[in-house]
């Protein structure tokens, strides 16, 4: 940081009962009053350089003593003093952190050169110009301070030159950039990237006031130089650094609950000037960051247009999203689930709608089937973190799991492993919640090595695993048929092939060929009763079933369970031998 050293002379100000004067042999004729500080000047120090005081001691040069009162100067006492030093040649730094508050009170005392020439307003306009607008921190630090005098500071036009002054340096190509700057990623070290990264001036202006940030990012967007997601890293690192919660928080942390009504209306106004600088551009900022700032605005009670529009944000981008871009704590007081699962409903429902609207006229379906696959195996991942929490309600986890549509899901493996999870963490379910639990898996979309799995599932209700141990047997006798009817069916072809010439031989092929058809028959027959004693199976089970139910499940008819279980795994067995 630059800085301008003015005066030779050593400080003698000193303070004595909240009056601060100097060490002089000269009495004090000036009584300047600040608020409650009274200085015990010379007029023949300051009114050589200061127009306004030579206006208001133009009647009483003849008095001995003058009063004046100068509450209103801005910048306060401090920055009266440094003007006051000014003229009396003490030496003085200036820098970007004091430059607004001496540079305003220099204009209201009327320090020009017209008044006399070198003044101070001259000296500090100067080094403003070819100093401070010239680096990159300090107008950044500059507009910081400006804080303190907001309209002294638009008048004189203070923000303005800083603003174009950071907004130049921005669109500097990064080639170019020789000058410092903050940059702390993870990783980076400038030893090893000899480059400048594009993203080199998102963490400095981060340090500004919302409105003066905004100020910067809308100019910086309307020259459509920096492309969409630079401005949204921009965005990102801000919301980093003042948002609360932006990083994951636990929900026992209790950091939300400290902050104050002033404090939740500074930060809702920060995250609504953030969502309303987002670009339109899919993929300007993460769909990881939009469901923060979603889960932050339901914390600070936002606005229903600022959560509407996230969630439509992330409805967008949401086949990208990760599992745990979704794991957020939950912030409602009356809900005792850790995660907050109805945030991810909310966009789910949206993105559903969004593909309904678009994917049947769409040209290219595959896209569009990849996209609900890819969304219907993120939330089945999604189910399968969820269902480790204690107190996560069957009806939600059931609402999140038939809200996804059957195309999008290819099979329901991880649908099942979800399921599963769930009936281990909660072993205390009733049998209706067991049954709407399990009631959302479909059985002949498991695949063979799930099937085997859930089929020796003690956990699961008895009516899932009759479905599965019918399907699975009727998916044996269909692979058995199958192959007899592909043997018969060569036999045929080789019959057919050979060329006969003798009476005899044309009998023997009609009677072998009477010998398949008969033995077609015969394999029909038996299918017929196959499946027949397949039904009679599931007849029998259900009725058992039932009677376990009513019974408090007797040991006989789980040994009944046991043995259908048994018989299915050595079919099994059986099946991968044949392979």
């Amino acid at each position: 940081m630059k800085f301008m050293k003015l005066g030779t002379k050593s400080d003698t100000f000193y303070t004595e009962q909240a009056t601060r004067t100097l060490t002089s042999d000269i009495a004090s004729d000036l009584m300047i009053q600040i608020n409650d500080v009274t200085y015990l000047l010379h007029r023949f120090a300051l009114l050589p350089k200061c127009g306004l005081l030579q206006r208001l001691c133009y009647e009483s040069s003849d008095a001995e003593s003058v009063t004046v009162e100068l509450h209103d100067i801005p910048g306060g006492e401090d920055a009266f003093e440094l003007c006051a030093k000014f003229c009396y040649g003490i030496s003085i730094n200036i820098s970007a952190h004091n430059f607004v508050s001496a540079f305003c009170a220099a204009k209201f005392l009327r320090m020009n050169e017209s008044v006399e020439k070198g003044n101070f307003v001259g000296k500090l306009d100067s080094f403003f110009n070819s100093c401070i607008l010239e680096s990159w921190k300090d107008p950044i630090a500059t507009l910081q301070s400006t804080a303190t005098l907001p309209e002294w500071s638009e008048n004189l036009g203070i923000v303005r030159k800083c603003i174009d002054s950071i907004i130049e340096k921005i669109l500097t190509p990064s080639q170019q950039v020789k000058w410092s700057f903050t940059y702390t990623r993870p990783g980076y070290t400038k030893k090893q990237h000899h480059s400048v990264p594009k993203d080199w001036w998102t963490e400095d202006v981060s340090d500004l006031d919302i409105d003066l940030f905004r100020c910067i990012i809308m100019a910086i967007r309307s020259t459509y130089v920096l492309p969409p997601q630079l401005i949204g890293e921009a965005l990102h690192v801000y919301a980093c650094r003042w948002l609360p919660g932006i990083t994951k928080l636990n929900k026992t942390s209790g950091s939300s609950a400290s902050q104050t009504e002033e404090s939740k209306l500074k930060n809702r106004k920060i995250l609504e000037t953030i969502v309303g600088m987002i670009p339109a551009d899919r993929g300007s900022v993460s769909v990881g960051f939009l469901f923060r700032l979603l889960s932050i605005s339901i914390h600070l009670n936002a606005s229903s247009v600022i959560k509407t529009e996230l969630i439509r944000r992330a409805s967008l981008q949401f086949e990208e999203a990760t599992v745990s871009d979704l794991l957020y704590p939950s912030k409602s007081s009356s809900d005792q689930n850790y995660y907050d699962i109805e945030l991810v409903l909310a966009v789910l429902e949206t993105f559903l709608k969004l593909w309904k609207r678009m994917s049947p006229g769409a040209v290219d379906n595959s896209y569009f089937l990849r996209s609900i696959r890819n969304v219907g195996k993120l939330i089945d991942s999604y189910l399968q973190v969820v269902a480790r929490d204690d107190n996560m309600q069957v009806s939600k986890f059931v609402s999140l799991a038939e809200t996804v549509p059957s195309i999008a899901r290819a099979d329901h493996n991880d649908l099942y492993k979800a399921i599963d999870i769930y009936l281990k963490v909660h072993p205390d379910l009733s049998k209706a919640e067991k049954k709407r639990l399990c009631g959302i898996l479909d059985c002949q979309k498991l695949t063979p090595e799930v099937r085997g799995h859930a089929v020796k599932n003690e956990l699961l209700p008895l009516r899932t695993v009759v479905q599965l141990l019918y399907f699975e047997q009727e998916k044996e006798s269909m692979a058995n048929t199958g192959h007899k009817l592909l043997k018969q069916h060569e036999m045929i072809l080789g019959a057919k092939q050979r060329t006969t010439t003798k009476d005899s031989q044309s009998k023997q092929s009609l009677g072998t060929t009477q010998n398949l058809e008969s033995r077609e028959k015969d394999e029909h027959r038996n299918k017929r009763m196959d499946g027949n004693l397949a039904l009679e199976m599931e007849k029998k089970m259900v009725i058992r079933g039932r009677d376990i139910e009513e019974k408090d499940e007797s040991s006989s008819s789980y040994k009944l369970i046991r043995r259908a279980r048994s018989k299915s795994e050595h079919s099994m067995k059986r099946a991968d031998r044949e392979k």
